[in-house]
């Protein structure tokens, strides 16, 4: 089956020319032109992926990623028409998985969205294939008062579970499942994100940020996940 893409974009000209290369590609395609509807289909196509213009009619970008990340761990590539920092760190603050900033090449997006796809299907690969992630009854990470569940993906601190984004859950797991060793934020994208990221790497850090306050005791002096400096991170198990 063909994989599904979101273009949720109320520029008319840009939906369009985006729709058509994307169809091009062998994608199955639906547009829409402002947040609302945008949830609505979200909610009942289920795309593998979604492209998200910030300034929209309605509901803008953030407020339509923000909902979307309470309720299912699809892709999201926002579009910003501005190269301000404040937007992307605010989209990936929101759950946004990538961005790109207009006006961008169809190359570079078409790029963009074959290696996030490509990272989709690795994971379900991982969860389902006989060499990787297999859910069992016993199948969890143990450190101390922190449990990691893969069967559930759940985590849990001090018994009592911890809300995390699926993305959240995916970092936490590949520092558990790589604990002692430092990870440099480039290789953290590579693996995590599983594409290759242009811009810097701030990502990783807002993410490690969010998981600091939800498994450290002290966010402000982390003990489980480390800071090595000018090098990346580290878990300590």
């Amino acid at each position: 089956m063909a994989e599904k893409i979101l273009i949720v974009e109320d520029e008319i000209a840009l939906q369009e020319t985006l729709a058509y290369n994307l169809k091009k590609q062998g994608y199955e395609v639906e547009t829409v032109g402002e947040g609302p509807s945008a949830l609505e289909i979200a909610r009942t196509t289920h795309p593998d992926i979604i492209l998200l213009d910030i300034m929209l009619p309605g509901m803008d970008g953030f407020e339509v990623c923000r909902i979307l990340r309470q309720e299912m761990s699809t892709p999201v590539l926002m579009l910003t028409a501005r190269d301000d920092e404040i937007d992307r760190v605010v989209g990936l603050e929101v759950g946004a998985d990538d961005y790109l900033t207009k006006p961008f090449s169809m190359r570079e997006l078409l790029a963009r969205v074959k290696a996030m796809l490509r990272r989709v299907r690795m994971i379900r690969e991982e969860m389902a294939g006989p060499a990787g992630l297999i859910p069992t009854p016993n199948q969890a990470l143990i450190f101390d008062n922190l449990t990691i569940d893969l069967t559930r993906r759940e985590v849990r601190r001090d018994d009592r579970p911890v809300a995390m984004k699926p993305k959240e859950f995916e970092l936490l797991l590949f520092l558990a499942q790589h604990r002692g060793q430092v990870l440099t934020r480039e290789f953290i994208l590579e693996r995590v994100w599983g594409w290759d990221f242009i811009g810097d790497s701030r990502t990783v850090d807002v993410h490690i940020r969010w998981l600091r306050e939800k498994v450290e005791a002290d966010p402000a002096n982390p003990r489980r996940l480390i800071t090595v400096r000018s090098a990346g991170y580290r878990f300590e198990g």
